[in-house]
């Protein structure tokens, strides 16, 4: 039975959408070198959490401030990606985009140090 009518849709949607999805993951991957670090923690930071984790909670919390880290790098990259395809020369506003998304990806950062500092502090700082 071919895909028609709306579910046909959706389905053709759902996988167009996840292949765009890994075009941008497996670029980001091999031609962003803060998102491959980043990545890369990430798998050594992922079972570390589960191993920390007194409970699901604090599992979720801390895989996703992790994830918040990659999401906020990746919107970081396409900012830089759009600036950049409008031209290499200095202009102060691509510069002030580039500056706040920079400044994205850092507060995200800092919201991920709370999270595993805080859950860190109550599961261990007695110790």
């Amino acid at each position: 039975m071919p895909n028609t009518g709306l579910s046909g849709l959706l389905y053709r949607r759902t996988v167009s959408a996840a292949i765009n999805s890994f075009r941008g993951l497996r670029y980001a991957a091999l031609h962003e070198e803060a998102f491959r670090m980043q990545l890369f923690l990430s798998l050594f930071l992922v079972p570390t959490a589960i191993f920390i984790a007194v409970d699901y909670l604090q599992l979720i919390l801390l895989i996703l401030s992790l994830l918040l880290v990659l999401v906020v790098e990746l919107l970081n990259t396409g900012i830089e990606v759009v600036i950049d395809r409008i031209g290499l020369e200095f202009h102060e506003l691509s510069g002030r985009a580039k500056d706040i998304g920079s400044a994205a990806v850092a507060l995200s950062m800092v919201a991920f140090a709370f999270v595993w500092g805080s859950i860190l502090t109550v599961n261990y700082g007695s110790l």
